[in-house]
């Protein structure tokens, strides 16, 4: 928490951008401050797969996820990938809160 603002870094497929805009929004507007990802692989964003890149991205957002309280996931369809299930682990370890677009 930062101040009176808790800190949510938003987890899952890059193929969810529209998702993921309409998180970081909403959980703003509730009075949170949203980490999201930098880049949209899956939606586009070519420059996540050159060499090193995905690799240097993931462990970025391990160290995002260092900075919050929790974790919300974007689940779309109830969808959660390899990625993403590292990231909810990695949460689970470090004690973070997890939470879910869709119920699990």
């Amino acid at each position: 928490m930062i101040g009176k603002y808790p800190v949510i870094t938003l987890c899952g497929s890059t193929r969810f951008k529209e998702q993921f805009i309409e998180a970081q929004k909403r959980l703003t507007l509730a009075g949170n401050i949203v980490i999201s990802v930098g880049l949209f692989g899956h939606s586009g964003d070519d420059e996540v797969w050159t060499e090193g890149t995905k690799e240097m991205l993931d462990d970025m957002h391990k160290r995002k996820i260092d900075l919050a309280d929790g974790i919300y996931v974007i689940n779309v369809g109830g969808y959660i990938g390899q990625s993403t299930r590292s990231e909810i682990d990695y949460a689970r370890r470090t004690g973070k809160t997890i939470e879910y677009l869709e119920e699990v």
